[in-house]
């Protein structure tokens, strides 16, 4: 394959580099593509040496092509048959617990709080610092338990 493959396509590849953080897959001349180590397998990948080396070839899906960098993410294991992405009654990261969330905890906790349109800019202060020192204390009561 000489050109850039599409988003969404899965092609074959060369890995050419592996690094602790990924491998470099080469997908023909002048082409080539990251797959992170968690975009490796569905289960959790400690060392990615474990899972493929320099020569092999394989299947990879075309997540995202950066059009200013022309950096390539590739996946291994959405490249896998539907059925085989995740094995059934095994979860990828095992102690971590999939809720059904419709937002990002982060994006709940830092969207703007509501103060009423109407309050001239004085109350509209005290009321942001009143909400900035609640979460100040929030995330000072968080880091002193992590550091017992």
């Amino acid at each position: 394959m000489s050109e850039k493959p599409e988003v969404g396509s899965i092609v074959e590849g060369k890995v050419v580099r592996i690094k602790p953080f990924g491998a470099i897959v080469s997908l023909g001349e002048q082409v080539q593509g990251l797959v992170h180590i968690s975009q490796v397998a569905n289960t959790f990948v400690q060392d990615i040496n474990d899972h493929m080396k320099v020569g092999d070839i394989v299947k990879v899906k075309v997540l995202s092509i950066d059009p200013e960098t022309n950096k390539i993410a590739l996946s291994m294991k959405e490249a896998l048959p539907k059925e085989a992405r995740q094995p059934k009654g095994d979860r990828p990261y095992k102690g971590h617990k999939q809720e059904n969330r419709t937002t990002n905890p982060a994006e709940e906790y830092f969207k703007p709080q509501t103060v009423n349109p109407s309050a001239d800019f004085e109350e509209k202060m005290r009321e942001w610092m009143k909400q900035s020192n609640e979460r100040q204390t929030s995330l000072n009561k968080r880091a002193n338990k992590r550091s017992y």
